[in-house]
């Protein structure tokens, strides 16, 4: 996709979201007006136009979609960089089905670019553990992935 925009998510990047994955989210911080940035990994998405995820509602994030929706996540992937830009808002104050308090979030894709430095490519994408009880984490993903899914 490099030097080209698109106005929703490729195949191969909506294939990409159909489980947790590392991204960061970018958003304008309510009290400064700078940006904010943040890693999340409960991220899915629901069609080629659409990516949701969850986060604490209590998070800089919820209060920063909500004074300003303009989103980007920046996703890494086996071979490059994408920025995905849109609106995003609050779906869901509080995710059901889920023991945290769970802010549901949608972003409409607006545009997608791949970002990636000219004559480079990725050569190993970014992996992430868990690193409190493996069991209840794994409960807990399932859980939270399984809410995003049904919204």
């Amino acid at each position: 996709m490099t030097n080209r925009v698109e106005s929703h998510l490729t195949t191969d990047l909506f294939d990409f979201l159909q489980r947790e994955r590392f991204v960061t989210i970018s958003t304008i911080d309510y009290e400064t007006g700078g940006p904010n940035v943040h890693a999340i990994s409960w991220v899915f998405s629901p069609n080629r136009e659409q990516i949701r995820f969850a986060l604490d509602n209590r998070s800089r994030i919820v209060k920063n979609i909500k004074q300003n929706p303009l989103t980007v996540l920046t996703l890494i992937t086996s071979d490059t960089t994408y920025s995905i830009n849109g609106n995003a808002f609050i779906k869901e104050e509080n995710l059901a089905d889920v023991p945290l308090k769970l802010a549901l979030v949608e972003l409409e894709v607006k545009e997608v670019r791949d970002v990636m430095f000219y004559g480079s490519k990725i050569t190993y994408g970014p992996k992430f553990e868990k690193t409190y009880d493996l069991e209840a984490a794994t409960k807990l993903d399932l859980q939270v992935m399984k809410a995003i899914k049904k919204a």
